[in-house]
């Protein structure tokens, strides 16, 4: 074999090291991304399981919840901030899956439930007054998101109407 060959060779072996290089690269970027999703995901479920959690725990703080959604006004002034809090860590979760499925580090279906479930919140009052007069602003793709929602909610009355007669054993 002379030396042309052996160069010939190299540049052969070299090449098919290249492909595997770039094969095992995009196996362990699907993999991150994979990863990456369900971190990001499990990061957003925790802020919201939280409050769920909180509200679950507590037949007096799920009431006062239930007031505020309904009317904010109804409220005292220590559960108006109360209410205030729970709504940011609520939507502050919202926010941080709005961004992540903007970014494809959610999977698209996933944002897709849990923005009918930001859409079911926006049929109440409560909720409604609050965003209007929230202090601290949320970002402005997720505020521009939310007032669009606002205005063409996809999600029924129907099913917020379902589901308080529900919580009211009616």
């Amino acid at each position: 074999m002379d030396f042309q060959s052996l160069a010939n060779l190299g540049e052969m072996i070299g090449g098919v090291a290249v492909v595997i290089s770039l094969i095992y690269l995009s196996v362990q970027v699907r993999q991150n991304t994979a990863s990456q999703q369900t971190e990001n995901y499990t990061r957003a479920l925790d802020r919201i399981s939280a409050q769920q959690a909180r509200l679950g725990g507590s037949g007096a703080y799920a009431m006062m919840f239930s007031r505020g959604v309904k009317d904010a006004t109804a409220l005292t002034v220590e559960e108006r901030l109360q209410f205030t809090w729970m709504l940011y860590e609520i939507f502050g979760g919202f926010e941080f899956m709005f961004h992540a499925s903007q970014n494809n580090a959610i999977p698209e279906e996933v944002w897709d439930r849990w923005s009918l479930t930001v859409g079911y919140w926006l049929h109440y009052p409560g909720v409604l007054m609050w965003w209007s007069v929230r202090p601290v602003p949320f970002t402005e793709s997720f505020t521009a998101y939310i007032d669009s929602m606002i205005e063409n909610n996809p999600v029924s009355a129907d099913a917020a109407s379902k589901w308080s007669e529900f919580v009211s054993a009616k």
